[in-house]
C-alpha cells in the first residue's frame, strides 16, 4: 500500500509547471528512500514510476529520473546487514519494482530506443542480481541474455560481452543447464583471444566454464585435461588448485579405458600434489592397471556430482560403465586368454556375453588389443600389443594373432626336443634300428 505522505505529495504534482515537474519528482524519490519504513518502499517507488511515465517529461527528463529510481532501489542494498548477499525483501523489491520501470520503458518505442543503457542497468543490476539472490538462476540467465548488445544507441566493448556471457554461462551451470551454457560458451570463444591477455581472472573462468561444460556432457577426458591446467594456475588460491585437481582425477576416471585415458592418469600420477588428495588411491589403482574391488568404487562414488552418476543408454552408470572397462584393461594384463564366463565373473556383470559385447567395442575402438573366438567362447589378449587409440587398431591381424604364433613355436620346440631324444637313443641302442632301414 501507498503511503499517506507518497499519496499528497504525489497529489501535488499537477499543481507544478511542467518545467518544474521533474524536479519534483526527485523530491519524492528522495522522500522515499529516506523513509524509515520500508514496508512502502516498493508500493512507494511503483507509485512514483506509474506517475513519471503517464507524464510527458521528454527523454531527458525521464532518462535522469529512471536513473534516480535506480539509485533508489541499490540504496537498498546498503540498507541490510553487511553481507555479500542480498536480503530476500530487498530482492523482492528490485524484482517487483525494477520489473515495473522495464514495462513502461518497452512499452514506448522512443523510450526503448534512448532508455537502452538504463535497460541494460536494470537488467543487469538489479532484476538479474536479484534472481541470482533466490537462486533462480535459469531465471537470471534469461534476464541477462535480454540486454541488447548490438544497438546503434549504444556501444558495448568485448570486455563487457564476455563478462556478460561468462556471468550468463554461469548461471545456466548452477541449473545443471550445459546445452544453454554451452550456447553462450560458443559466442564467448570468438571474442576470448581480444581480452584474455589483459583479464587474466576472465580468461581463467573461460576455462573453468569450458572444463564444467565439458565434464557435464560427459566429455571427461577432456575435461580431467582442462580442470588439471586450471590447478596449475598461480592466478587462484592453493586449495582451489587443489580442488580443480580434485575434479580433474575424477573425470579421469570416469573417462573411458584406453591409451588416451592411461596418458592422462600418468600426469596426475606424476603431480606430487595428488598424493595429498582423498582419491589418489583409485587414481593410483588405475594408473598401475589394477582391479578395483566394488568397495573402493562405492567409496569414490560417494564424492561425485549427480550428472556423473547419470544413467546411461543401456541403463548403467557412468561410473558403472567406466570401472568394468579398467577391470577389462586389467584382466587382460593377467590372462593371455579367458573365457567369456570367467571374465562376466571377474567384471561382476551378469552375463559372458555381456562381457563378450564390452570387449567387442574396446577392440574395434582401439582400446584393447586382442581377439575373439565366439566358437570357443574365449578372448585372447594381445599382451606384447598396444592399442593406440584409434579405431581398429586393437584388432588383431590374424585370428589369434601372437597366441597363436606362441602356440607354434611351442609345437615346433616339442618337436625338436623329441627328434633329439630319438637320435640319442639310436646311438645308444643301435639295435633299435629295423633291418633295411638307411644308416643300419
Amino acid at each position: 500500500m501507498v503511503s499517506s505522505e507518497v499519496r499528497d505529495l504525489l497529489a501535488q504534482v499537477p499543481n507544478w509547471s511542467q518545467a518544474d515537474r521533474p524536479a519534483a519528482f526527485r523530491t519524492i524519490i528522495t522522500t522515499i528512500t529516506s523513509s524509515s519504513d520500508p514496508s512502502h518502499f516498493a508500493a512507494d517507488l511503483k507509485a512514483v514510476t506509474d506517475a513519471i511515465f503517464l507524464e510527458s517529461l521528454g527523454v531527458v527528463a525521464t532518462r535522469a529520473l529512471v536513473i534516480d529510481l535506480i539509485d533508489a532501489l541499490k540504496s537498498l542494498a546498503s540498507r541490510g546487514p553487511s553481507t555479500d548477499s542480498i536480503n530476500p525483501t530487498t530482492s523482492s523489491i528490485w524484482l517487483d519494482v525494477g520489473k515495473a520501470i522495464q514495462q513502461h520503458i518497452q512499452s514506448n518505442p522512443t523510450l526503448a530506443t534512448s532508455l537502452v543503457d538504463q535497460t541494460a542497468t536494470i537488467y543487469e543490476d538489479l532484476l538479474a542480481a536479484a534472481h541470482e539472490s533466490q537462486n533462480s538462476f535459469t531465471d537470471a540467465a534469461k534476464t541477462l541474455a535480454a540486454i541488447p548488445l548490438d544497438s546503434s544507441q549504444r556501444r558495448v566493448s568485448d570486455k563487457y560481452k564476455a563478462d556478460l556471457w561468462i556471468r550468463i554461462i554461469r548461471n545456466y551451470l548452477e541449473d545443471d543447464d550445459a546445452t544453454s551454457a554451452e550456447t553462450y560458451l560458443n559466442k564467448l570463444k570468438n571474442i576470448i583471444h581480444n581480452v584474455a591477455d589483459d583479464n587474466p581472472v576472465l580468461n581463467l573462468h573461460f576455462k573453468l566454464s569450458a572444463a564444467r561444460i565439458q565434464d557435464s556432457n560427459r566429455q571427461f577426458l577432456a575435461a580431467s585435461q582442462s580442470y588439471y591446467d586450471i590447478s596449475l594456475s598461480p592466478a587462484i588460491a592453493e586449495e582451489e588448485r587443489l580442488h580443480t585437481l580434485s575434479m580433474a582425477i575424477k573425470c579421469a576416471v570416469l573417462a573411458p579405458a584406453g591409451p588416451p585415458r592411461s596418458r592422462v592418469l600418468g600426469r596426475l600420477y606424476k603431480d606430487e600434489r595428488s598424493a595429498s588428495l582423498e582419491e589418489y588411491g583409485i587414481l593410483e589403482k588405475m594408473f598401475l592397471d589394477r582391479l578395483l574391488a566394488r568397495a573402493e568404487v562405492e567409496k569414490f562414488a560417494q564424492g561425485l556430482a549427480p550428472h556423473q552418476l547419470a544413467t546411461t543408454s543401456d541403463g548403467s552408470t557412468v561410473l558403472a560403465k567406466a570401472m568394468v572397462e579398467h577391470n577389462l584393461l586389467a584382466v587382460s594384463r593377467l590372462y593371455r586368454n579367458i573365457g567369456f564366463d570367467a571374465l562376466g565373473s571377474w567384471l561382476g556383470l551378469d552375463s559372458g556375453n555381456k562381457a563378450e559385447e564390452i570387449t567387442a567395442r574396446m577392440i574395434e575402438q582401439g582400446r584393447l588389443a586382442g581377439s575373439i573366438d565366439q566358437i570357443d567362447r574365449i578372448i585372447y589378449f594381445e599382451s606384447g600389443l598396444e592399442a593406440s587409440g584409434e579405431k581398429g587398431s586393437g584388432r588383431a591381424e590374424v585370428p589369434v594373432g601372437k597366441e597363436m604364433r606362441r602356440q607354434d613355436g611351442m609345437v615346433q620346440a616339442l618337436a625338436e626336443d623329441l627328434e633329439r631324444i630319438t637320435d640319442d637313443l639310436l646311438v645308444e641302442f643301435p639295435q633299435l634300428v629295423p633291418a633295411g632301414v638307411p644308416g643300419n
